[in-house]
């Protein structure tokens, strides 16, 4: 094996020797030649770099004065859309516009039917508007948006003119127009710095390359240091174009000398810096390889699973914690194209389409998914997406980092459960303390058929007895219907408690609200009837579905009822009113439950939801909090309000089924 560190053997003689010098030599004489020619072109460029910085700052500056003035314009526009002012406050605005903008030579107010109705101003010509004003006018109504006409004029004040054309609408009405027309040379002169034009040579050219303004303070320009920019004025073809004074950089006489001076010392400096960059490589290089042993220490122990892919979806890195989240090991996933053989098969359209997401540059940031292990175990993650950018700024793939999240599920699993315990208990502590009126109402429908069947036994005996009369079956038929009637209110009756009562899992359905507020309507006519409370019904029988699961949404509605009821025990009986109320808006219905009692205090207000709390002596606090978890499971609100005529309002409103389907397609 070759040493590493053995001494090298000795270089012979040869003439390849001198190839060294010679090529230093000629790199000698091309840095001398190549130093000028780099400076001058670097001077140029700056210079050439500048113009244009400062072109575009004039033309930007020559766009902001007639942005400003036409927002002037915009303004008196707006106001004579709507009404005529009187003629002296509109001349005194229209003076002011000429007063504020030199530029602006004249301000003319045309009608609907093209007749002067205001002006101030240079007078219009006889002629009237030029052709090039005229089709300005006809785009401007056409596309009901402000438009330039192109330069025109050719003498004395009447040079470079342009007309601006607003056309005024009310509503869908065309009602007039408002032209300014405006001096591109006095735009020039009062825009245009005095030290920017001492060196530069500024001018306004048609679309005809004709100058229409100028302004060269410094005298004309040499043609070295040009540049040109559209000042984009609408339906006017305008550019602004410099020329700089200055002529191109000229050779400093001792370059040369000072170029080998520096070439010279930057030799001796460069040896220097060479031993020292060694120096400083070995240490980066000892630094280095510490820091990958400390970073493979820090990813061999980190619970989150790492995964990196490139912009095509191919797997690029993948640390252990990863290996371990899959089953498979790093050589099976580098590398490796979709679909990837950790895909469970029931999500193989969720993988599909979020890669196509990620493919296109839109991944989501945040997402839960289920991965397969080889031996078919799912583990539930939580992924985090994050663009992958290196050293240079550049978009190189895609970042993911997951975490295992069985546990947590686990716990939601579990709370879940504890939850529906909770309601259940509800369910039965509400139906414990309205057993005793249950057995009341119970025994009215029982004795009513006990009476009935009674009389019905009596009409057959008389029949039976042989006295001659005749069976009277109306009054055994009407007998009998009673009793039927009776048997199905107690049936009913008893039916709501056992669907109230019953444990099952939640389930969402297309549930229609009436049928809801009817299915308890029996068990809150129980609670009504025993505290006196007269109970009124507003549910249309028009409105439409939700999406919700029935027996939540009965055990919240029956909640919300006993509350009431309970509120109102302290109010007169005359006044004990309960309104239960529905309606529709906004792809939304909503239900509200308002009572007339003794009403709801700010600082009970604010911890009203809170689980355990309670104004109640007797009360566990978790009738309310059980509503609004059942609610906010249907994506609903829960709500409360002061009712006007004293007491509270509690609103709960659900999405429209025709509306979460959408929504979840």
């Amino acid at each position: 094996m070759k040493n590493a560190f053995s001494i090298p053997r000795p270089v012979p003689e040869g003439p390849w020797r001198w190839l060294v010098p010679v090529l230093l030599v000629l790199l000698f004489l091309l840095v001398l030649m190549w130093l000028p020619w780099q400076a001058r072109q670097m001077e140029s460029n700056e210079r050439q770099e500048q113009l244009i910085a400062d072109t575009l700052w004039v033309e930007q500056t020559l766009r902001f004065e007639l942005a400003r003035s036409e927002e002037a314009l915009a303004t008196l526009g707006n106001d004579l859309a709507v009404s005529s002012p009187p003629h002296d406050a509109l001349q005194a605005r229209l003076a002011q516009m000429l007063k504020t903008g030199h530029e602006v030579l004249r301000v003319v107010w045309f009608d609907a039917d093209g007749k002067v109705r205001a002006m101030r101003g240079m007078e219009l010509p006889a002629a009237g508007l030029t052709e090039s004003s005229r089709e300005a006018a006809a785009m401007s109504r056409t596309t009901r948006t402000g438009r330039y006409s192109d330069p025109y004029g050719a003498t004395g004040l009447m040079h470079g003119l342009v007309d601006f054309h607003l056309p005024l609408y009310h509503g869908r009405t065309y009602v007039g127009s408002l032209v300014a027309t405006y001096n591109l040379q006095i735009l020039l002169d009062e825009n245009v710095p005095w030290w920017f034009a001492q060196d530069n040579a500024l001018s306004l050219l048609d679309r005809d390359d004709r100058v229409v303004a100028r302004r060269a303070a410094g005298g004309p320009g040499r043609g070295v240091y040009t540049h040109k920019r559209a000042l984009d004025l609408p339906g006017a073809s305008i550019v602004l174009a410099t020329d700089s004074v200055k002529g191109a950089p000229r050779l400093l006489p001792n370059l040369l000398v000072g170029s080998v001076i520096v070439l010279a010392l930057g030799l001796v400096l460069s040896l220097a810096a060479l031993w020292r960059h060694i120096a400083r490589t070995v240490a980066a290089e000892n630094a280095l390889r510490q820091q990958m042993a400390f970073r493979t220490a820090m990813e061999n122990s980190l619970l989150t699973g790492l995964r990196a892919r490139d912009l095509e979806g191919r797997v690029t890195y993948v640390n252990p914690a990863f290996c371990r989240m899959v089953g498979l090991p790093a050589e099976e996933l580098i590398g490796k194209r979709p679909p990837m053989p950790y895909w469970a098969p029931e999500a193989m359209a969720d993988y599909e389409y979020r890669l196509r997401k990620v493919l296109e540059g839109d991944a989501v940031p945040q997402f839960e998914t289920v991965f397969q292990r080889p031996d078919g175990e799912r583990v539930p993650v939580l992924v985090f997406e994050a663009p992958l950018v290196d050293s240079h700024g550049r978009h190189t793939g895609w970042m993911s980092s997951m975490l295992d999240i069985t546990d947590r599920k686990h716990a939601e699993e579990l709370a879940r459960q504890q939850q529906e315990k909770l309601e259940a208990s509800a369910r039965l502590a509400t139906m414990g303390e309205i057993s005793s009126m249950l057995a009341h109402e119970l025994n009215q429908p029982l004795a009513a058929i006990s009476s009935y069947t009674a009389g019905a036994l009596n009409v057959l005996a008389r029949a039976d007895e042989g006295t001659g009369a005749p069976l009277d079956t109306g009054m055994l038929r009407r007998a009998l219907e009673q009793a039927n009637t009776q048997a199905r209110r107690a049936g009913q009756i008893i039916r709501s408690v056992h669907e109230f009562v019953k444990k099952r899992e939640p389930r969402r359905e297309r549930v229609s609200i009436p049928q809801v507020i009817d299915g308890i309507r029996a068990l809150v006519e129980l609670q009504a009837r025993q505290s006196y409370v007269t109970l009124q019904f507003a549910v249309p029988a028009g409105l439409p579905p939700v999406l919700a699961d029935r027996l939540l949404l009965e055990q919240v509605l029956l909640n919300l009822t006993r509350n009431g009821i309970e509120a109102m025990q302290g109010s007169d009986p005359e006044g004990r009113l309960l309104r239960i109320s529905a309606a529709a808006a906004d792809g939304h219905v909503s239900v509200s439950v308002s009572d007339h009692g003794h009403g709801i205090a700010p600082e009970v207000a604010e911890r009203l939801f809170s689980p355990f709390f309670s104004t109640k002596a007797e009360g566990m606090g978790m009738g309310l909090s059980i509503c609004r978890t059942a609610i906010e499971f249907h994506g609903g609100t829960l709500t409360h309000a002061d009712n006007p005529g004293g007491g509270t309002v509690f609103t709960f409103t659900l999405q429209q089924a025709q509306a979460e389907h959408a929504a979840l397609g």
